[in-house]
This record gives C-alpha cells, structure tokens and sequence, in this order.
C-alpha cells in the first residue's frame, strides 16, 4: 500500500531529512517525489535511511557523475526541488555555482537542487561527505549560496531604502551563520586530527 503526503520544505535541509527518516523509523520507504510529492511504500520499521545533499551548484555532468557513483555504491537517489516555481522556459542563474552549474534548465538541474540519497540501514553509520576537506567544500558551496541572497538583500535595500529588504538580509544571516559556524568546526576537528 502506498502513501502520498503533499510538503514543501523550501531550504530546510535538515527537517526534510529529519521527516524522511521519520518515516522510515515508522515503515515507510520512498519511492517517489515530485514538485510537492513524496510517496512511500511499506517496508519494515527502520529498513531504510536517508540523507539530502544540495546539488544546484554542480554542473550537469558532475551530478550525473556523482549520482552513478552513489548508485555504484548500492544508494538509491531521488531528485527534489528546493523551490517551487511553475513556468514555462526556465532558467536560472546561479553566481555562486562552480564553473558548469551556473545557468540552471529544465534539462540540467533546474527543480534538481537537492538529491535525496537512500541506503539500506545496516547499523553503519551514514555520511555523505566523509573527509574533512568534502565537509568544507559542502558548507562552503551551502554559505555561499546564501551570501549572494544576503548581497541582493543589501543591494535592493540600499537601493530602494526599504526596510523590508533589511529584515530579509537580517533573515538570510541566520543559514549563513550557521554554516559558517559549521565551517570553523570542521576546520578545529580537522586541526585536531591532524595533531
């Protein structure tokens, strides 16, 4: 028997992941998604794990790439949007991608910002990004999305004199600070290691 649930979750990385494996601990397993879909499947309590990574600064080669080797590895992978836009001819511009990613279409990674990463639990633990170095660079590529929002904000509200644009740069501070508090702890723990 399958289930449907309708969610939006926009950049909240976390608590999607945080519901998704909810539902796993509970028997569900997911076998479908879409703009505001995600539909599971039974399957025992716990059988499954996920994780979600942001992939709208990759190139459309570096995601294919990368998705091969997750599904080399055993994973299952799904792709999820991280905005919900309805239109006709999409593109978009990213300033803050790598080389390749920077102009998003319909047939690259527009509505593919985020991908979802199943593994079968087999009581190891499940990281995406193992090593020091892929923490660093995932955060980065995380925070520096956000600085290009914190950028528009104060250019806009420079501009236009609004206050409203400096409420939403005061609100954008709140991921960047985050991941940038995550930055410097990978860099102590790296620091640490290597002692």
């Amino acid at each position: 028997m399958s289930k449907k649930y309708y969610r939006f979750y926009d950049g909240l990385l976390s608590a999607q992941e945080n519901w998704l494996n909810k539902m796993a601990k509970k028997g569900y397993r997911l076998v479908r998604t879409g703009k505001l879909l995600y539909e599971f499947e039974e399957c025992a309590p716990g059988q499954f794990e996920y994780r979600i990574e942001f992939i709208g600064h990759k190139s459309k080669e570096d995601v294919t790439d990368y998705c091969n080797f997750l599904e080399d590895l055993g994973y299952k992978v799904f792709f999820k949007n991280i905005n919900l836009n309805y239109s006709i001819g999409k593109l978009r511009y990213r300033p803050w991608a790598e080389k390749g990613g920077r102009i998003a279409t319909n047939s690259t990674t527009f509505d593919r910002e985020l991908l979802i990463v199943e593994k079968k639990n087999d009581g190891k633990e499940f990281e995406l990004h193992t090593s020091y170095e892929d923490k660093l660079k995932y955060c980065k590529s995380l925070r520096n999305a956000w600085l290009w929002f914190l950028l528009l904000f104060v250019i806009l509200g420079c501009v236009q004199r609004s206050i409203v644009w400096g409420i939403g740069g005061l609100l954008v501070l709140i991921p960047i600070t985050a991941y940038q508090s995550e930055i410097i702890k990978i860099r102590h723990n790296a620091k640490i290691r290597e002692w």
